[in-house]
């Protein structure tokens, strides 16, 4: 299954509320999960990005779709990054002339 990396960060909203975030966090695991999205990891951190999520979708657009549920909730933004492993790319890599 493909795997994304979703680099976040809190909009005002999600500051002013960011004592719920571990709670939102599980709720955008559940929902992801209706969806056949797996939320992997997921990791707060200090720095350009507040929180990095790594999530294993079936396609690019079961992934934005969570990717745009999750935005219109208002407390992050967010940029969707197609991840591939060693294994995928060995495989681009053999198309590469």
């Amino acid at each position: 299954m493909p795997t994304y990396i979703a680099l976040t960060c809190f909009t005002d909203q999600g500051i002013r509320k960011v004592k719920d975030t571990v709670k939102r966090a599980d709720q955008v695991k559940e929902a992801a999960a209706k969806l056949g999205v797996k939320m992997k990891d997921l990791h707060w951190t200090v720095g350009q990005y507040d929180v990095i999520v790594t999530f294993e979708a079936p396609d690019d657009a079961t992934m934005t779709a969570v990717a745009l549920a999750i935005g219109e909730q208002g407390f992050v933004r967010t940029q969707t990054l197609r991840a591939f492993s060693k294994e995928e790319m060995t495989k681009i890599l053999s198309k590469v002339a």
